[in-house]
């Protein structure tokens, strides 16, 4: 009833808006030099205005003045205004009919008269739940993921990898503050590679509304150390140089990055419209796009998240899920070799499943594609390690890679713990005590891994 009182009031003022000029009488339009008078005096006024500003001095405000007069003056007030006259009852009528009719059949058409009327807050909760804005069933399960996350990181708080997965779990709820707290976390607890470093940074900067503030470009510039290839801190390191106004380099930076990306990478279109953005600030022309490389599918492996999520389910359904992935990615990779990334997703599929044996041989591929890659090695040492019992001795290889690393990240917390293992079941103490007393303040106070590192310490005999 209420909608029906609606509708029916809207179509009166409708009707009033089309009747009444038609049922008035006659107006006399204005003259032409009615407008120009008017004109004419606020440009008089304006130019008072200019003077009162100092704009004008007194000799250009007179010339002014004398030049507006003059055209005030020949201003041509002859003759009548023309009258309009509107004065139609017949032509109102035959309107307001027309109207009526012409909506009336149109509602009867393509309306629904005989529908009863649903108010929102009678409808069916599930009715009404699926229509509010921002329903997403995917969202409400990633919120519930989140949360199952945090309440096992409460009872495991040195749990780094975790924490890695809980960051990036808040970052695509848009939780930025959340997810840089939890990048934190994973870092001071030895999670040290490229890809957490330009988590922690990219959360900085959405927090801070688009602004590469310094301690994300310290992040982005320790993930660039990590890993020299790292395209989200080459991206945001270019854009703090395009924030301090050194635009030409930050063009410069962004095009190299989009030439070693993919033709249907969409990183490449948001670096367009920086590129542009920058070149208009700089006043600098606006310089094509290099040519990507060849655009390439995603690829079928396991990406970092997936695995971490596989992590997470129960053993049948997540070992299905990651055979299934394997098989495809090792398929893929037997066609295409060079493929470095998906051959560290083929290594660390192989490691969530148990295959150590397999990771190592995925991460031996990647490694030959990049040569001295520390990140890749401490991979394959993990990969080495893993299935290892407390009083194993640590394969050769994996003492051997160790060093490697230990050449140039000699504090990286797996170096240090590892290495002064092998120098403690050596005998050789004093360096076992160095290298885990140098690792101690990286760790949480009070976590898991400083008291497993307190006791070997507790343990070691002799100066």
């Amino acid at each position: 009833m209420l909608f029906a009182l609606v509708c029916a009031a809207l179509v009166l003022i409708v009707l009033a808006a089309i009747s009444l000029p038609l049922l008035s009488g006659a107006w006399e339009l204005p003259l032409r030099g009615q407008y120009d008078r008017a004109v004419y005096r606020d440009q008089l006024r304006e130019v008072e205005r200019d003077v009162a500003r100092g704009v004008l001095n007194a000799d250009e405000a007179g010339a002014a003045r004398l030049e507006i007069q003059r055209r005030l003056l020949a201003v041509d007030d002859t003759g009548g205004g023309p009258r309009a006259s509107a004065h139609s009852p017949g032509l109102a009528a035959v309107s307001v009919l027309f109207v009526v009719l012409l909506a009336g059949g149109l509602y009867w058409r393509l309306g629904a008269p005989m529908l009863s009327d649903a108010p929102f807050a009678e409808r069916p909760p599930a009715e009404a739940d699926s229509a509010s804005p921002g329903h997403a069933a995917p969202h409400t399960d990633m919120k519930e993921a989140a949360a199952r996350l945090e309440q096992k990181l409460l009872a495991d708080p040195s749990n780094g990898a975790g924490w890695v997965l809980y960051a990036r779990t808040e970052s695509m709820l848009g939780e930025w503050s959340k997810a840089g707290e939890a990048y934190k976390r994973a870092i001071d607890l030895g999670q040290k590679s490229g890809d957490v470093y330009a988590g922690y940074g990219e959360m900085q900067v959405m927090a801070a509304d688009g602004i590469v503030a310094p301690a994300a470009h310290d992040a982005f510039a320790t993930a660039l150390a990590a890993d020299p290839a790292n395209g989200v801190s080459r991206y945001y390191l270019a854009l703090a140089d395009s924030q301090a106004g050194d635009e030409r380099r930050a063009i410069d930076a962004w095009l190299e990055l989009a030439a070693g990306l993919p033709e249907n990478s969409p990183m490449r279109e948001e670096i367009e419209h920086r590129v542009a953005d920058a070149a208009r600030t700089g006043g600098i022309a606006v310089p094509p796009m290099p040519k990507g490389l060849a655009a390439e599918a995603e690829p079928p492996g396991p990406s970092p998240d997936q695995m971490d999520a596989a992590a997470e389910m129960p053993p049948q359904q997540r070992d299905q899920m990651i055979n299934g992935m394997i098989e495809k990615l090792a398929a893929r990779l037997k066609e295409q070799p060079n493929d470095l990334e998906g051959w560290l997703r083929l290594g660390r599929a192989y490691v969530v499943q148990g295959n150590g044996a397999g990771a190592v041989d995925a991460y031996d591929h990647a490694a030959a594609l990049k040569p001295g890659d520390p990140g890749i090695k401490l991979q394959t040492v993990a990969a080495l390690l893993s299935g290892l019992k407390p009083g194993d001795t640590l394969p050769p290889r994996a003492v051997a890679l160790l060093n490697e690393v230990a050449a140039v990240a000699p504090d990286a917390p797996e170096v240090l713990w590892y290495l002064g293992v092998v120098a403690a079941r050596d005998g050789r103490v004093a360096e076992a005590r160095e290298k885990w007393t140098k690792l101690l303040p990286s760790l949480t106070p009070g976590g898991e891994d400083e008291k497993m590192v307190r006791a070997a310490l507790g343990e070691l005999k002799g100066p």
